[in-house]
């Protein structure tokens, strides 16, 4: 399928909740057991916006939001400021489309032209298909915390992958070379 990709405004706001809400309710990718409102998607887009941070659309041919993506800050302390968790979400309806790599190529790609180096996902143990999309895309396997969280009566784990977004060495590396 093909999508167009640009930034997610306020207009888009109630699809972008609608989508949000579905994986609240349907799923173990939002570890969030209570829907939100409009209000709270709003206050959310206008944070991310502000600290700088896409939050990107994909529309369908019809021009409806078919999915969204976005990243933000991994850990407020000022030696992580160079990486970034990301998010990724795509209509129940519309997966297994090709609208999530798509969304996440742009998104790494804003990433890169950002200066940052590191993107952190953080993916529920058994949504193997977000593990393998991931993959797809050249992420790794950094970690796995096992039952860290709790949804739908269940425990449930926790993989990090990350992906390098450029080829700077870090000093072990560099060491390694010499």
């Amino acid at each position: 399928m093909r999508v167009s990709i640009d930034n997610a405004t306020e207009d888009d706001l109630p699809e972008l909740l609608a989508i949000y809400n579905d994986a609240v309710l349907n799923s173990t990718a939002i570890w969030n057991e209570t829907t939100v409102d409009l209000e709270n998607r709003r206050f959310w887009l206008r944070e991310r916006l502000g600290a700088g941070f896409p939050v990107l659309a994909a529309r369908n041919s019809t021009g409806r939001l078919v999915g969204y993506a976005t990243y933000g800050t991994w850990r407020s302390i000022e030696g992580f400021k160079h990486t970034v968790e990301h998010s990724v979400y795509v209509c129940a309806d519309q997966r297994g489309m090709g609208i999530g790599p798509a969304l996440m190529n742009v998104l790494i790609d804003r990433a890169r032209d950002a200066k940052l180096h590191v993107m952190v996902a953080a993916i529920e143990s058994e949504n193997r298909a977000s593990i393998r999309l991931h993959k797809q895309l050249g992420f790794s396997i950094t970690g796995q915390m096992p039952q860290v969280g709790r949804k739908f009566d269940r425990w449930l784990d926790l993989t990090f992958m990350q992906l390098n977004l450029n080829a700077e060495p870090n000093a072990e590396q560099q060491d390694e070379k010499e």
